[in-house]
């Protein structure tokens, strides 16, 4: 990855094509679900699936989505720097926290473009050309209704094997989640002519287009 260590182009090229391919076909609507609010009511999701920029790039884009903030998740307080956390060692996951509108889109729909275009969830503790327990998959829930759904999505997908390996995203309790570094924030927006960018994350946006037309935003936080 362009912010670690210089990374031959070609080696990313053929890396890329394993972030986000993993499923058979296309991955279905998750059976159990939370039901729409009744009214505009913000709720906070946090997800980790390999490099927080592109996570934070597909959800900046998904209608209903009001902020996506890129961060560290499952560590302490103390050790959420990314100096740190790259060493692996923390507990932390490269995680984006997803503010979004419950009367305008489902954690379930939500879970949907996470298991369909943002990562493999069948790698585990990499993602494409990173690796690491700090790009593991996992879904940290804030509410029983979270864990049910989380957890009965993935039961859902695992027995109809939409994907060619077991799902190994984690579903654990959120402990606290702590921001990035302002340079982190925004990164595929800011930078998109960076090699990383156009091969392993550009395409995770372009594929939320195809695939989601009904919930893909051109502009963040514009519906």
């Amino acid at each position: 990855m362009s912010r670690r260590t210089p990374v031959v182009l070609s080696m990313l090229v053929a890396l890329a094509g394993a972030t986000a391919q993993a499923a058979s076909g296309p991955v279905p609507a998750p059976k159990i679900d939370t039901p729409l609010a009744a009214s505009r009511t913000l709720q906070t999701v946090v997800l980790a699936g390999g490099c927080f920029w592109g996570i934070q790039a597909v959800f900046q884009h998904v209608h209903g989505v009001a902020q996506a903030v890129s961060g560290y998740a499952g560590g302490s307080a103390s050790t959420a720097q990314y100096e740190t956390v790259s060493t692996g060692r923390t507990g932390h996951a490269e995680s984006v926290q997803i503010t979004y509108d419950a009367s305008a889109i489902t954690l379930g729909q939500l879970l949907r473009v996470f298991f369909s275009v943002a990562h493999d969830p069948t790698e585990l503790n990499r993602q494409g050309p990173d690796e690491g327990t700090q790009y593991r998959s996992a879904i940290f829930y804030q509410s029983g209704d979270q864990q049910r759904v989380a957890e009965a999505y993935i039961a859902q997908l695992d027995q109809a094997k939409v994907f060619g390996q077991p799902i190994v995203t984690q579903v654990v309790a959120l402990k606290g989640f702590y921001p990035a570094e302002a340079y982190h924030q925004d990164y595929a927006a800011h930078h998109p002519d960076d090699p990383y960018i156009r091969i392993n994350d550009a395409p995770k946006v372009s594929n939320l287009q195809k695939a989601f037309p009904d919930l893909y935003v051109s502009k963040p936080g514009k519906d």
